[in-house]
């Protein structure tokens, strides 16, 4: 596919360069590494076919998206050279042959690329059955240029994108299109309207994309191609800059360059997180994994900036992931050529879980096609965005709105209720696990006992219903293709009280472990050996429920001083505590109160008239489940 070169890493206007067609292979070379790959072609073409010819050749062709010649050249490299070819020139002629729709043969140099058996279609065929969403676009109007693309919201109802209407601009060596600049429109109807230039500290005679704004609209960020090239692995590279600029007194002011940017490699794409304390972006800086990867870095306090930080192999390949987009709902929207896809940059979606993003998801034919789609951004809370593509051979813009995918609706879906009397569980909690053990959505049950969650294609996941005093239950289940897309789980929860015989309901509802009298010495709170035995049930069923949490609670009779007895008290419900955690309890799981006298089982301590065997009941150790 055509690499947008003011995207990946834009040069400057090659001069001083004249070449004729009969000129010197040494000169065309330096053409195609600087990487002006139309000039570049029109030369080779009058070369001896050598292999470095033919594959110099078909690479500029593959490069400005002339496919048809890339496919030619390609097949003619393969025909005459064969097992000498790199074999990222089977990655390549892949992807050209895929921007045509030809998945039977760009699969057999994706298997080999790969090594292992590659089948578009097949994966084609279960996507549209599986992608969550199917859009539909619009191309917007308005576009009096050859490249329009980046679209960004600005505002309430502007946007913000990157064009090259400028024809006073120098036209650009890569695809002989004016350099890009940044204009600022307001969108209504789906046409761009009040087109207007950002101002010259934004616009340069260099190229300007991407911007990116905070909710105020007083800082932007966006991309600049550095105006000298770096000379790196023997080519000559203009490489791309994050810059940001300040709204001030009616103008863009203090536009820097962030500090973690450099001449040696390109950052590219930012995008700003909803707390606006993370930005993201593409580039090529050391610690990728090949090619350009999604990177984050936190916004200090201060103004400062974090180290950059790679989202590592589940987002990014050893191809292309570009323009990153983080949703308000901390969902990853970007761009790869590296993930299985329908032919040059597709866009995918990723979910935020814990602070990490799961498995990417293809958007689907309904967004994606053969060729680069890319610069992605929704509003989710009304289900529209923009999208640019090239599929038309040139970079547009285009409007979308996007509505769930109702050929195949992923949900899990079902009720609690209570194993041995099917009565509705009503306030259980309901959570749903991924296949790393971590949250992603949880519910507490209402009158109905019923609970949903939607789902993603193509994962593992665990739901688990859980309430208080009783025993929790997990069911694991599947959408990958061997699984269900709908799933309805039934949770049936088994009180503890009707599982063991030990565990019982008192008159006010709590749920206790009946243990036998646990017994201390005169003014002491240290454990016994026959209390050591009777505790012994309470840990042996705490090791098998290892959920259950329990509250420890001690109470005194009425007998000596109110504050004497709730020290006692609290003395050994804590010592009481420390045995069961010395047993291998876990800490978490235990509360100890003392309660002293403040809950005497009988009514003859507020009249005073106690015998000693009622003084006797109150002087207890209860273990109530908290859960």
């Amino acid at each position: 596919m055509k690499k947008h070169i003011y995207i990946l890493a834009s040069l400057l206007l090659v001069s001083g360069i004249a070449l004729a067609q009969k000129g010197n292979l040494k000169r065309v070379n330096k053409l195609f590494e600087i990487r002006a790959y139309t000039e570049a072609a029109e030369i080779y073409e009058t070369k001896n076919r050598t292999q470095e010819v033919l594959q110099n050749l078909a690479d500029s062709y593959y490069f400005n998206t002339s496919l048809q010649k890339a496919i030619k050249t390609y097949r003619e490299l393969f025909v005459e050279y064969g097992d000498s070819i790199d074999i990222e020139y089977h990655f390549r002629y892949a992807q050209a042959l895929k921007g045509i729709k030809n998945y039977k043969e760009a699969d057999k140099h994706l298997s080999r690329y790969y090594n292992q058996s590659i089948n578009t279609n097949a994966f084609i065929e279960g996507l549209e059955k599986t992608t969550p969403h199917v859009f539909k676009l619009s191309q917007i109007e308005n576009q009096n240029s050859s490249s329009d693309f980046g679209l960004s919201f600005y505002g309430d109802n502007k946007v913000a994108f990157a064009s090259a209407r400028n024809t006073e601009n120098p036209s650009y060596s890569w695809n002989n299109l004016p350099y890009l600049d940044l204009y600022s429109a307001t969108f209504a109807n789906n046409t761009l309207e009040d087109i207007t230039p950002f101002s010259e500290a934004i616009n340069t005679n260099s190229h300007e994309s991407n911007a990116v704004f905070t909710k105020d609209g007083k800082t932007m960020y966006f991309n600049r191609t550095n105006s000298t090239r770096k000379k790196t692995d023997e080519q000559r590279i203009a490489h791309i800059k994050i810059y940001k600029a300040e709204f001030a007194n009616g103008s863009w002011t203090n536009v820097t360059a962030l500090p973690f940017t450099s001449n040696a490699y390109s950052t590219e794409h930012p995008a700003l997180s909803k707390d606006e304390r993370t930005l993201y972006f593409a580039s090529d800086m050391p610690g990728t994994l090949g090619s350009f990867d999604i990177f984050r870095v936190t916004i200090n306090d201060d103004g400062t900036y974090g180290e950059p930080e790679n989202l590592g192999p589940t987002i990014n390949t050893k191809h292309r992931e570009q323009f990153p987009f983080i949703s308000h709902y901390n969902v990853l929207y970007f761009s790869s050529i590296g993930h299985q896809g329908y032919g040059g940059l597709d866009v995918f979606r990723s979910n935020m879980v814990n602070d990490n993003f799961d498995t990417p998801v293809n958007l689907g034919s309904s967004i994606n096609s053969s060729l680069d789609d890319f610069a992605y951004v929704v509003r989710e809370k009304d289900n529209r965005g923009f999208v640019s593509s090239n599929k038309s051979g040139y970079d547009r813009l285009y409007g979308f709105f996007r509505e769930e995918n109702m050929l195949t609706k992923y949900q899990v879906e079902g009720i609690v209720q209570d194993k041995n009397s099917d009565e509705l569980l009503i306030g259980a909690l309901v959570t749903l696990f991924d296949e790393s053990d971590r949250v992603i959505q949880d519910t507490l049950v209402g009158d109905d006992a019923y609970y949903l969650f939607k789902i993603e294609p193509n994962k593992k996941y665990k739901v688990r219903g859980t309430r208080k005093a009783y025993i929790p239950q997990d069911v694991e289940f599947s959408t990958d293709s061997k699984g269900k897309v709908q799933h309805n789980i039934y949770l049936s929860l088994e009180s503890f009280a009707d599982a063991e015989e030990r565990v019982k309901e008192n008159e006010k509802g709590d749920v206790q472990v009946a243990l036998d009298k646990i017994y201390f010495d005169f003014d002491k709170s240290d454990i016994r050996e026959d209390a050591a035995v009777t505790l012994k049930v309470l840990v042996d069923l705490m090791k098998k429920y290892p959920s259950m949490e329990v509250e420890v609670s001690a109470h005194t009779d009425a007998r000596g001083p109110d504050q004497y007895n709730l020290d006692l008290s609290k003395r050994r419900a804590a010592s009481t505590l420390e045995y069961l955690v010395s047993q291998g309890i876990n800490r978490d799981r235990l509360r100890s109160i003392g309660y002293g006298e403040m809950q005497p089982l009988n009514e003859c301590v507020k009249e005073g008239i106690c015998d000693d065997e009622e003084y006797d009941i109150n002087r207890r150790c209860e273990f109530t489940i908290l859960n």
